[in-house]
């Protein structure tokens, strides 16, 4: 199945799967794929599938769909391409095509396996979540979300949303990604946890 691979700053914050005919893409929350930043048009583009092509048109957004630096008005969507809308880029990824990065994240994940976010106050305080992902997102939709993506040997951690930033060791979190180490002390959204590798 065809997805698309949100990232920004070179951070991944969401996969979408691509299961309907149509998906759009925009700042407004009714579409498919949001992307809450004024520089997105509430409807800006929207993916057409058919059969095994993906086409992307843009729907007279203010600043553009760009493909591979290219801006478009309808294009077919090769595997690999990026789509470039603000300062978000969207990697499509074609069923034939996914299925190498798959294994590749697969053994990245092995290879720096056995990484958790260990809860240490509120309700869920002791509840252990594994980074087991190449993407896990932490925090409260609306109030503050980061995430933290296994970068094959390391992890780090990057803001995604909302006006709290997360806390490492009592420095804030911006959207440029900051490497974890094994004991860091993490805050967001009033919950403290801790990073450990074990």
């Amino acid at each position: 199945m065809p997805k698309m691979i949100v990232s920004l700053d070179g951070v991944v914050i969401k996969e979408v799967q691509l299961t309907k005919d149509r998906t759009s893409l925009g700042r407004r929350p009714y579409n498919d794929i949001v992307i809450d930043n004024l520089a997105v048009s509430g409807e800006h583009a929207v993916l057409q599938m058919s059969g095994n092509e993906v086409y992307i048109e843009d729907l007279n957004s203010t600043n553009g769909t760009y493909v591979n630096g290219k801006t478009v008005k309808k294009q077919l969507l090769q595997n690999a391409d990026f789509v470039e809308i603000g300062k978000y880029k969207i990697q499509y990824a074609s069923e034939a095509g996914a299925a190498a990065p798959a294994h590749v994240a697969a053994a990245a994940g092995a290879a720096a396996s056995g990484a958790v976010i260990k809860v240490m106050s509120g309700a869920a305080a002791g509840r252990e979540v594994a980074l087991i992902k190449v993407v896990t997102t932490i925090g409260r939709p609306g109030v503050a979300i980061a995430a933290i993506t296994n970068r094959a040997n390391s992890f780090v951690i990057a803001h995604v949303e909302g006006e709290n930033k997360a806390i490492l060791n009592g420095v804030a979190v911006g959207a440029d990604p900051v490497a974890l180490k094994n004991g860091d002390l993490l805050e967001l959204a009033g919950t403290q946890m801790q990073f450990v590798l074990r």
